[in-house]
């Protein structure tokens, strides 16, 4: 397997919020898929988060984006058929030998994951990447970095979304060759914020920075 096996993702022409649409939306249609993981986490919490992150991403791009909720282990067959793996939680996270294996294959070979704490992951999380990459460590992305001003502009990086401790929101990166091919965001939540508004109240302001921020990854993935 190669990056050829994304090769849709070439397809995708993105364009400024106010630009017109020149461009036809490819035929390919976008998912993302939700990381069922062992442990005691709860990888399945708030599963409208992501339907609501690519109807906006529909409406506000040309990506031709699929607002379905999906979720997919990592040894399963069609795991290496999503561009795009979304891990979330509370609690602990747990991979085996064979997840450590296809996972770093999948980000190896033109996969993107993006993980968001949402409030009691990030210990577990922190441990059971360095097991896919155990050379490296998360590094925190500078403000300057393409991703916070690919599509939309985050200045200050990732928003807080929600308070949790108190400390600021931060995004951390993992690369392979130069790409990044994980993006952490840790302190931030915006995934909360891609919800239903009834579920956590948040303010209108506040979820539409959220899935304005979570459309800049989406963006980002498909053409980096």
């Amino acid at each position: 397997m190669n990056k050829l096996f994304f090769i849709f993702v070439a397809a995708i022409f993105l364009f400024p919020p106010d630009s017109p649409s020149q461009v036809p939306k490819t035929s390919s249609s976008f998912k993302i898929a939700r990381l069922k993981y062992s442990g005691s986490g709860d990888w399945y919490n708030d599963p409208q988060e992501e339907v609501n992150l690519l109807k906006f991403v529909k409406q506000n791009t040309l990506i031709d984006a699929d607002p379905v909720y999906e979720f997919v282990e990592a040894e399963d067959d069609k795991f290496f058929t999503y561009p795009f793996i979304f891990i979330t939680g509370h609690g602990n996270i747990t991979f085996s030998e064979e997840d450590v294996k296809r996972l770093r294959t999948y980000l190896e070979n033109g996969g993107f994951i993006y993980a968001d704490d949402d409030y009691g992951m990030d210990q577990a999380f922190r441990r059971e990447i360095k097991k896919i990459f155990p050379g490296q460590e998360l590094a925190e992305l500078p403000y300057s970095y393409g991703l916070y001003h690919c599509h939309y502009d985050f200045p200050a990086g990732p928003p807080k979304t929600h308070e949790h401790d108190s400390k600021p929101a931060q995004g951390f990166g993992l690369f392979h060759k130069g790409r990044l091919v994980l993006y952490y965001t840790y302190e931030s939540n915006p995934s909360d914020g891609w919800n239903d508004a009834e579920v956590h109240g948040d303010p209108q302001d506040k979820r539409e920075e959220a899935l304005r921020f979570g459309t800049n990854i989406v963006v980002w993935a498909l053409t980096h």
